[in-house]
């Protein structure tokens, strides 16, 4: 029978580092374009659907995660159906809510590892939400982070995010401007897009030795960091080199402004496996961008049913889905 976990289920067996350890092995393996063919996305009158699909290298749950949305209504819906690469039984169906905060999260906690310069991190977060939340968490799980200030233009938005860092012993200051949050730190997080879709980061604000971890521009329409921050990237790593080129607003508006990246930037499949080495030397400036794709999804998903079945949490489903035989 198919397993069901809800989002309370998934938040439920997730935990970073086996989060973490999944997406390194999954990147480990090479994902060639047949098995991740990129994300399809059908456009409605103001409504969008996007599928990601995948059949990992080494016979792990293949599946795709699905996402409906309807902006206007401010209304997301995430499903991920895994299946079994021998029998083409439906394993699981998720609620792919936390898998998308956390897969997202946790990827940029691997990329942060590999491209940070070595040693303890000041952290600078752009943003207050969920996103930005799981970002700090997975990334303090993997490096030792020694100081943390938050930016987002909500004054209470950011008091919140800062409360409930001190309520699990960990200290976050909250400051009165993006460019204050990003003054001084080693890592930036960049987890919240403007309202009217302007930069929150400028490049002017980074200094020799900075990384940049960017993930909310995942379409065309979206931006998060200004074109002067490509320019001046030393180092850029994608998840998905084609579509964080081509299909974010970010590098859109880049091309427009005559900062090509085409030339520095290495994929992160490369930056895992050690085809590439990231930075030269721990002056330069790095990149991570992300668009998200099926292998973070189709790993921490995975990952959480291993965890779900070994615990005995989910649900089985009350009908099967039958498998046909042609």
């Amino acid at each position: 029978m198919t397993l069901l976990l809800s989002d309370a289920d998934v938040r439920a067996v997730l935990d970073w580092r086996p989060a973490v350890d999944a997406l390194r092995a999954a990147y480990a393996v090479a994902a060639d374009a047949a098995r991740y063919p990129g994300r399809s996305i059908a456009r409605g009158d103001g409504t969008w659907v996007r599928v990601l699909p995948g059949v990992p290298g080494d016979g792990a749950l293949m599946g795709t995660k699905i996402i409906a949305a309807v902006p206007r209504a401010g209304r997301v819906s995430y499903l991920i159906a895994l299946f079994d690469q021998a029998t083409a039984e439906l394993v699981a169906l998720l609620d792919g809510n936390s898998v998308t905060g956390y897969r997202t999260a946790a990827t940029s906690a691997l990329a942060a590892d590999l491209l940070a310069v070595p040693g303890p991190l000041t952290v600078g977060v752009l943003g207050s939400g969920f996103e930005a939340d799981k970002h700090l968490r997975a990334i303090a799980t993997i490096r030792d982070v020694t100081s943390a200030r938050v930016y987002s233009p909500r004054a209470a938005s950011r008091e919140r995010f800062a409360g409930q860092f001190a309520a699990a012993g960990f200290p976050v200051v909250p400051v009165a401007s993006a460019e204050e949050a990003v003054g001084g730190a080693s890592l930036v997080i960049c987890a919240a897009r403007s309202r009217d879709e302007f930069p929150i980061l400028l490049g002017r604000w980074l200094a020799s030795g900075m990384t940049v971890v960017s993930i909310g521009s995942t379409v065309p329409e979206q931006r998060e960091v200004d074109p002067e921050t490509i320019a001046r990237a030393d180092v850029i790593v994608a998840d998905v080199i084609a579509e964080v080129l081509h299909d974010t607003g970010d590098l859109i508006a880049a091309r427009a402004a005559g900062a090509v990246a085409d030339g520095r930037v290495a994929s992160l499949a490369d930056l895992v496996s050690g085809t590439f080495a990231g930075r030269k030397d721990e002056g330069q400036i790095a990149l991570y961008k992300s668009v998200g794709s099926a292998v973070q999804d189709l790993a921490v998903a995975a990952m959480c049913v291993r965890a779900a079945l070994d615990g005995g949490v989910g649900t089985q489903a009350p009908i099967p889905v039958e498998v046909v035989l042609k």
